[in-house]
Order: structure tokens, then C-alpha cells, then sequence
């Protein structure tokens, strides 16, 4: 009984101290954003709404959560279902896709772009 307790303590453990994995590919994300997004947001700007910059300032002042440690989930949550001008791509891009442009945009908004 010991041993089964030190192992399910073990294995809760070790799921509680895992970080959520939201590894997207930072390469690929480049390359989806190249097809789908660089129409409106190249360069990190916006030509439909000019305020609503992909800079990270812009990010933080129109997406909800980003700024705290949720920047890629809030990029993620804002392709997936669009908002405003912008369309949804949760049904025409696959998760892991959206997972790879939310990498790249964010990476790109804490470079400056």
C-alpha cells in the first residue's frame, strides 16, 4: 500500500509541476502567418483596424490576457475564434497550426517586429 501511495504521489506530482505545453513552432508559425495573415498584419500592423497593432503594446491593449502569463493562450483564443474584423480560423487552420502562429506572433511582438 505504501509503494502504491509513493507512486501516485509521485505521478500527481509530477503533473501538477509540468507547465502547459503550448510549444508551437516558431518556424512553422512564420510560414502560416506568410499564408494566412500577412494580408492584414504584415509587418505587425493592421490595415482593417490601424490601432490594433500586433506590437505587443497593441496586444496587451486589445487581447484579453495578454500581459500576464497567458500571451500565447490569448493569441491562440483571438485566431481561433476571431473578433470584430477578424475572421475565425478554428475551422480552417488545425490546432497545432494556430499553436505555431501564436509562437511566431509572439515571439515577433517581444522582438519589436
Amino acid at each position: 500500500m505504501k509503494i502504491l501511495t509513493a507512486v501516485i504521489g509521485f505521478v500527481l506530482g509530477a503533473l501538477l509541476l509540468t507547465p502547459p505545453a503550448f510549444a508551437g513552432d516558431i518556424a512553422q508559425g512564420q510560414q502560416v502567418f506568410a499564408t494566412n495573415c500577412v494580408a492584414c498584419h504584415a509587418g505587425g500592423r493592421n490595415v482593417v483596424q490601424a490601432q490594433k497593432t500586433l506590437q505587443k503594446d497593441g496586444l496587451e491593449n486589445y487581447l484579453e490576457n495578454y500581459g500576464t502569463e497567458h500571451n500565447i493562450s490569448a493569441i491562440v483564443y483571438q485566431v481561433t475564434n476571431g473578433k470584430n474584423a477578424m475572421p475565425a480560423f478554428g475551422g480552417r487552420l488545425t490546432a497545432e497550426q494556430i499553436d505555431d502562429v501564436a509562437a511566431y506572433v509572439n515571439d515577433q511582438a517581444e522582438k519589436g517586429w
